[in-house]
């Protein structure tokens, strides 16, 4: 079965991926037609999965192209801590088709990726589901090793009432099915075909249902044993935290200049850029392309041999004057993909409400959670 098309010609290792980002400028990708459809489940098959091996982890993450210097940063934190073998494989190259209803369709582009796993693993093994806008302290092995007790997926425990952040818009109540850190028995979701659970979009469940309520398994057989600090939103502690996770797209550290968490992702790139892994011109090129702020470059220089620390009251002015006068606008092309996504939805709605009647337009829309659709742009926009 072909489902999965690549944009490009770049489907070798993800090591390789990761060298052609950081080693290759990039213009603004320019629309195209998709390459022909690839089927990438042998190329995985051969190159992602190992029989037998236990140490070994088979890490997806979810990243559209504003976040892809996120990407090598997680990584790089993730092996730093850990003596596993590590295999991780941005997703942001894998395309899969739309619902009919525009209602229920992606709010990014990797919104429906992290179905695709168990078939880009072959039906095989364990995998891990990560967003990229996160950064690893801890061995990851405690992660990856969580036992699945004859549950198909691990998924966060209850957020503590010390995590609640109810008096944000946009935040997360509990209840919640947290999958932006999700362990994947690919064995047991051998039915999980990727484009029948989109079609399913169409009538039989929404768009909230699926991501947010994880409606295709039943409560049994989910299993919500990820420790809230290997998922830890927004907040770290030093004695604790192995995952956080910035969840607020305003306020991600290389979009934002005072994220109060920020100097951890500012110090992994400073290791990065110290070892090689890195160098500050590959940074420039992203600040460039507007995926990255401007002041990070000189955030960095003043790091100098680090530790970097978080900054000052004057610091934060300097660098936001830096943005300002670059014209910096934090995720632009996302939100503006969200803005027209949401007249798109309108505009739908407005013809239902033409051609069925009003009634029956407003109801379907109060269903599909639609209504929220234009608050939604103010929120982060999730998976």
């Amino acid at each position: 079965m072909q489902w999965v098309q690549i944009h490009d010609s770049q489907i070798g290792s993800v090591d390789e991926r990761l060298n052609i980002l950081l080693t290759t400028p990039k213009p603004p990708r320019k629309k195209q037609a998709p390459a022909r459809g690839i089927n990438f489940r042998s190329k995985l098959e051969t190159g992602m999965t190992s029989e037998n091996d236990n140490d070994t982890a088979y890490i997806f993450v979810g990243a559209d192209r504003s976040q892809l210097l996120a990407v090598p940063v997680l990584e790089h934190s993730i092996r730093r801590h850990t003596s596993m073998n590590i295999k991780l494989r941005s997703m942001d190259d894998v395309v899969l088709p739309d619902p009919k209803d525009i209602r229920q369709g992606k709010r990014t582009g990797f919104s429906f990726a992290r179905f695709a796993i168990p078939q880009l693993m072959g039906y095989k093994g364990r995998a891990i589901y990560l967003d990229a806008d996160m950064l690893v302290f801890r061995d990851f092995r405690e992660l990856w090793n969580l036992p699945f007790n004859s549950a198909k997926i691990i998924i966060q425990e209850e957020l503590p009432d010390e995590a609640q952040k109810q008096s944000k818009p946009g935040a997360l109540k509990k209840r919640v099915k947290q999958c932006s850190v999700m362990l994947l028995d690919c064995e047991a979701l051998s039915d999980w075909d990727p484009v029948k659970i989109i079609a399913g979009l169409d009538g039989q469940y929404t768009y909230q249902d699926l991501l947010y309520d994880m409606c295709i398994l039943d409560e049994s057989e989910i299993n919500y044993g990820v420790p809230f600090e290997w998922n830890s939103l927004e907040h770290y502690d030093a004695n604790k935290t192995g995952l956080i996770h910035w969840t607020d797209m305003n306020t991600q550290p290389w979009v934002y200049v005072n994220n109060p968490t920020g100097y951890l992702f500012l110090e992994e790139v400073r290791i990065m850029l110290e070892n090689g892994s890195m160098t500050l011109s590959q940074i420039e090129d992203e600040v460039n392309l507007g995926y990255v702020r401007p002041s990070i470059i000189q955030e960095i220089k003043d790091a100098g041999a680090g530790p970097v620390r978080r900054i000052t009251p004057e610091q934060v002015k300097r660098y936001e004057a830096i943005d300002a006068a670059a014209g910096f606008v934090k995720h632009k092309a996302v939100f503006g993909a969200a803005r027209e996504r949401a007249a798109a939805v309108k505009a739908y709605e407005a013809k239902l409400a033409k051609e069925k009647g009003p009634a029956a337009s407003v109801a379907h829309a109060a269903s599909s959670g639609i209504l929220g659709a234009l608050g939604a742009l103010k929120r982060r926009i999730r998976g």
